[in-house]
């Protein structure tokens, strides 16, 4: 099947800086796609581009199949929804959702009847008459996806739509937009660095590190199977072992990665279980988290590592300060690729 979104080795220079360097990925049809990175990372450069908004110094980008490189916008089958709403404050929620069939010239009654289906589609039929200024963020931003979408563009670009809510909203949010993706069937890309909503949202994740894709996966891979320190630490913030540190615990220089929640702490001194890998260090610090505790311990070579106990567990609780053990399954420990920065 011809892909939805294809780029073939795209970049995008600005001075000396490459924002986008040889990224090359699939999209695919009515996927849900989630593009992650930090500030600066190029994820919302490869949303520009593919929106038109940029041209790219080298590579070529395709629209179900259709090659779009220097296609300016108007020209592409493609909508955006920004974390502004951008919504026009002189008109209600039914002219703003119906602005774009009627710049396509669709007849009134046309217009009216797909305007009230996209409204109904979002929950808003009730609010059709409110202006933007009468509307929670929360319903600015189904107007927002409802103006998006009334036209049924082929893609949906998400430029961190979620980012201006509150975590409450946010959350029910990702539910709305994860719902109304599957209803539709059109293929959605969503930039955001947040990785909670990238894994709890999209069918794939690519993530972007210094204009590169670093690794492109399922969010269950991604999270259990990080290929790079990377990933590790920006997926669900991994405690990451580099060569000399991987050396003294196991034997072997090769990197790894070990997720808080894989590793139990004792009192020191606490009799290893076969088959498992273990430290020593100071417990320095204890975050409550609700269901869990965040342990923080120094390790000897100075290593921080994090350690999540369960607060429902019949735990001993060391005091920080406190010198404590360690231990975690050596088949938890994911091996990472190259020398953890």
């Amino acid at each position: 099947m011809t892909p939805a979104i294809e780029f073939s080795n795209v970049s995008r220079v600005y001075g000396d800086v490459r924002a986008v360097d040889q990224v090359s990925l699939q999209i695919a049809s009515g996927e849900f796609f989630a593009m992650l990175g930090p500030s600066g990372s190029g994820k919302t450069t490869c949303l520009r581009l593919i929106a038109g908004f940029d041209l790219p110094d080298g590579g070529q980008i395709l629209l179900d199949g259709d090659d779009v490189t220097d296609r300016p916008p108007y020209a592409r089958d493609v909508n955006t929804v920004f974390q502004d709403y951008a919504l026009f404050p002189h008109m209600n929620v039914l002219e703003n959702v119906a602005y774009g069939l009627r710049v396509r010239k669709v007849s009134g009654n046309e217009q009216r009847r797909r305007t009230m289906e996209m409204l109904e589609l979002v929950k808003l039929s009730a609010l059709a008459q409110r202006r933007p200024s009468q509307l929670s963020g929360g319903q600015r931003q189904r107007v927002s996806l409802a103006r998006a979408l009334i036209n049924r563009p082929r893609v949906l670009l998400l430029d961190e739509p979620l980012g201006a809510l509150d975590l409450k909203l946010r959350e029910e949010m990702q539910i709305e937009l994860k719902n109304l993706q599957r209803q539709l069937g059109i293929t959605f890309v969503f930039v955001t660095h947040d990785q909670g909503e990238a894994l709890s949202m999209a069918d794939r994740v690519a993530v972007f590190n210094q204009g590169k894709v670093e690794q492109l996966d399922t969010p269950r891979i991604l999270y259990t199977r990080p290929a790079t320190a990377f990933v590790a630490r920006f997926v669900g913030s991994a405690n990451v072992a580099g060569r000399e540190l991987a050396q003294a615990l196991t034997g072997s220089a090769q990197p790894f990665a070990i997720r808080a929640e894989k590793i139990r702490v004792q009192s020191a001194g606490s009799a290893p279980q076969p088959g498992t890998i273990h430290c020593n260090g100071t417990l320095i610090d204890v975050q409550y988290h609700g269901a869990i505790s965040r342990y923080q311990v120094q390790l000897a070579s100075g290593d921080l590592f994090a350690a999540a106990v369960s607060n429902h567990a019949e735990t001993q609780h060391s005091a920080i300060g406190s010198q404590v053990t360690l231990h975690w399954s050596a088949s938890d420990a994911v091996p990472l690729a190259g020398e953890p920065g």
